[in-house]
């Protein structure tokens, strides 16, 4: 039986900061593993090094020690060109506070990364529209951020982060700012993406609520990540 080609990994993860006289290690000998079309998610309460790891893995923050391979290539061995690269075409992010431009309408806000990356118009004008109906809001194309509920937005967001169809979404917190409501529907969006995209989704959350609907949980508790225990026996946050 041939192995599943990781699309991410973390190999033995350390990173350790000085803060005054003292080293404060968030993240302590991290290791996951993040296969195509597969959905993880990232429990723990604020401080426990969720967003430190976030940043580890999409490249915006070297390890101290061990090893972020993308598509099997060390991640620490790149230049800062080649890392931009893969942050533009092969992973897309999602925040919590959206980050949507306000003057941009969605279709603007997510047609934008296109622009950037040199796309001809009919191209962009195309992949902008299937992302929105991905997420379901090509009828709110013209509407700017504050014309759309919060729920909306991060949709958009959404959007915005799949429309290079990149391989894999790095999601930091993205239903903090929103109603239970829509944060089901958040993480439901994710889940139909990893199923009919075939996109791999990391999402990181301090919501236990949500954890149902990923393929694999994990938790990290003081810069280490462990198997996720049910729900009650040990996570509080």
């Amino acid at each position: 039986m041939s192995r599943v080609q990781r699309l991410l990994a973390a190999v033995d993860v350390w990173r350790t900061y000085r803060l005054g006289s003292e080293d404060v290690n968030a993240l302590q000998g991290v290791n996951v593993a993040v296969s195509p079309g597969q959905f993880i998610a990232i429990v723990g309460r604020s401080g426990s090094g969720k967003t430190t790891l976030l940043n580890v893995l999409a490249g915006l923050d070297k390890p101290t020690s061990g090893q972020v391979l993308f598509e099997e290539e060390d991640l620490s061995q790149m230049s800062e060109n080649e890392l931009t690269e893969i942050r533009r075409h092969k992973i897309g992010f999602v925040f919590q506070s959206f980050g949507l431009l306000p003057l941009l309408s969605a279709f603007e806000n997510v047609e934008l990364p296109l622009r950037i990356s040199g796309m001809r118009p009919g191209q962009r004008e195309e992949r902008t529209r299937e992302a929105l109906e991905i997420v379901g809001l090509w009828p709110r194309a013209k509407h700017r951020p504050y014309e759309l509920s919060g729920g909306e937005q991060q949709r958009v967001a959404i959007a915005r982060a799949i429309v290079n169809n990149p391989p894999l979404i790095l999601a930091d917190e993205p239903t903090g700012e929103l109603d239970s409501i829509n944060a089901q529907a958040i993480f439901g969006l994710f889940k139909h993406m990893v199923q009919t995209q075939h996109i791999s989704v990391v999402a990181v959350t301090h919501d236990a609520t949500l954890l149902a609907m990923a393929d694999e949980v994990k938790e990290i508790r003081d810069g280490k990540l462990e198997d996720h225990v049910a729900q009650g026996q040990r996570f509080r946050g």
